[in-house]
């Protein structure tokens, strides 16, 4: 273990010791490019040629990686640049593509389904704040009715103490 700027980590590529600020972790990565986490991981599991990581921080399940900025730059304009074979594998039928304004529809449907849904977890909430604070408001009372009565309690030993010791 080495400790760098970026607190104690693991140096895979010690060469890059010192060298910290040439090092990007990968989520950053991804962001940097434009693309997602998991296309970034993609990457990193499928292709040979994937920057090897030089640090890596964190806890060991789930460790922080970090690779050269410059040699990920140059492995992702590789990647944006390649055109996609998509297509059907052979002997499947290509589905058409959906109309956009079915793919719409389906959107308004969803998000109306969480709006309702969100919607009745207010109400539910709602209903258990007003039982709580209910309740709240009677623990209050039966708080005051016990300090009142304690108070009174007190009075009478100091009353009594008070008469016997003038007795």
């Amino acid at each position: 273990m080495t400790t760098g700027s970026h607190g104690t980590g693991t140096w895979i590529r010690p060469e890059f010791i010192g060298r910290e600020a040439e090092l990007i972790h990968l989520s950053g990565a991804a962001k940097l490019v434009g693309v997602t986490r998991s296309a970034v991981s993609n990457w990193a599991a499928r292709h040979e040629d994937f920057p090897q990581v030089a640090l890596l921080t964190g806890t060991h399940p789930k460790p922080v990686k970090f690779v050269p900025l410059a040699e990920f730059l140059a492995f992702a304009a590789k990647q944006i640049g390649t055109p996609r074979q998509y297509g059907t594998r052979a002997g499947q039928k290509q589905t058409p593509a959906r109309p956009r304004a079915k793919i719409r529809a389906a959107q308004v449907e969803h998000h109306q389904q969480q709006v309702e849904r969100l919607q009745a977890l207010r109400a539910a909430q709602a209903k258990r704040v007003a039982r709580t604070t209910k309740s709240l408001k009677a623990a209050r009372a039966r708080l005051e009715e016990a300090k009142a009565g304690l108070a009174a309690e007190v009075e009478a030993v100091q009353s009594a103490m008070a008469r016997g010791l003038h007795d």
